[in-house]
């Protein structure tokens, strides 16, 4: 396999997970009797520009579908999160009515809406049916397409450039990193603002989040990779914010390498320093991530099989992709965990990807009432404690299993 972004062979591996289903292809009751396709889950090092990426399968045209079922709104915390950086960005940017702002992978309006709330002009762009049809319902104008510099030029031919592009975790998403970043390039206004959220990939090896690899992930992402990609499509890199949603990200923020006016800021430097240190460009620090993944799934095995010889029922919560990527690699299956809890209608009544644990709407641990809760997206960590509280009641204990297995108290 070549490197999607400069070619270069790639031979150094970071994680194998053998094979699994894409997370977030959920199974209604009418295809349990079906077989399911299950894709090498393998993620490697490009030693050349070491922009980290899965390994590429069959899968890849089909995982962002009409039946998609993340939405982004079922989460207060991120939608804070949205609010804020709306806020913010207003403010940095002076966006009025005069200006636009552009978000790819809009989802489910999840941030548009405060933009179109504070008077600012704006449309997205998303290609999932499902998410598409919950943000016009909302009365947000959405481009239902995938995003690359076809569809940028077409936009701008049509006189719609943005001041403002926003792109919260989608660079990972997209199979032609190249094409995706180049459209940015295309659409932005000549002193435009494009923004990226992503999950920082130095993160993920200190902190064990092996689960947040899965199919849709094409990339794990870097500084040190990300300017190199910029760079070579047209964008430069002008600051950098550390974040700590979805385990630790970044913000970064370009514009235009030919028209931008920005000047580069010192958060770039220092934090590509920072990389560079911790070995970012080192094959050794990639070397132990396997054994830590293989570490988790065992703690996990002997958790659940001793609640299971104790009488000690447990249940889990939150339908997460990264769920799914641990239950699978671990061979978690409902006879150790017979249900997994979400808030999200478009998970209720289907079916985990491969474990095939039913899925169910929140009123189940009112119902059953387990004793333990695996808590799934471990990100979520704070609201979930919080929004589980009730179960106190009965004396359930909330669990986690990464970066380590743990009972919370």
């Amino acid at each position: 396999m070549k490197c999607r972004h400069c070619g270069a062979a790639l031979d150094l591996a970071m994680l194998d997970l053998g094979h699994a289903p894409p997370s977030n292809a959920f199974l209604d009751a009418d295809r349990l009797r079906a077989p399911e396709a299950w894709y090498p889950l393998r993620v490697l090092v490009c030693q050349s520009c070491w922009l980290v990426q899965t390994q590429e399968h069959d899968a890849d045209s089909a995982l962002f579908g009409d039946d998609y079922a993340y939405f982004s709104s079922y989460s207060s915390s991120w939608l804070n999160h949205a609010q804020t950086y709306v806020a913010s960005m207003i403010e940095r940017l002076r966006l009025g009515p005069q200006h636009r702002v552009v978000e790819v992978a809009a989802n489910d309006g999840y941030l548009l809406q405060y933009v179109q709330q504070a008077g600012v002009p704006c449309y997205g762009v998303e290609p999932t049916a499902g998410t598409a049809a919950v943000a016009l319902g909302k009365g947000l104008e959405v481009v239902q397409a995938f995003f690359g510099v076809e569809l940028a030029r077409r936009l701008r031919e049509q006189g719609r450039e943005a001041d403002l592009m926003v792109a919260n975790n989608v660079l990972a998403h997209v199979p032609d990193i190249n094409d995706f970043v180049a459209g940015f390039a295309e659409l932005l206004q000549p002193d435009g603002v494009a923004t990226f959220e992503f999950a920082h990939l130095l993160q993920m090896v200190q902190g064990c989040q092996f689960d947040t690899a899965y199919h849709e992930h094409f990339y794990y992402l870097s500084l040190t990779a990300v300017e190199r990609i910029f760079a070579a499509n047209g964008l430069v890199v002008t600051d950098v914010q550390n974040l700590p949603t979805h385990g630790g990200s970044l913000r970064v923020f370009a514009q235009r390498s030919d028209t931008g006016r920005a000047v580069r800021g010192p958060a770039v430097d220092a934090l590509l320093a920072h990389e560079r240190a911790m070995g970012i460009q080192d094959p050794a620090f990639y070397a132990d991530f396997q054994c830590q993944a293989i570490r988790i799934k065992h703690e996990l095995l002997a958790y659940l099989l001793q609640c299971r010889r104790d009488g000690i029922s447990v249940a889990a919560y939150g339908a997460a992709a990264k769920g799914n990527t641990l239950l699978n690699f671990a061979g978690v299956r409902a006879d150790l965990l017979p249900f997994v809890v979400d808030r999200s209608p478009s998970k209720q009544g289907r079916y985990l990807p491969g474990s095939r644990i039913p899925v169910l709407d929140e009123s189940a641990l009112e119902r059953y009432r387990p004793d333990r809760i695996l808590i799934l997206p471990w990100n979520l960590q704070p609201e979930l404690v919080r929004q589980l509280a009730y179960t106190r009641q009965w004396g359930a204990r909330l669990v986690t299993a990464v970066p380590r297995l743990e009972e919370l108290a």
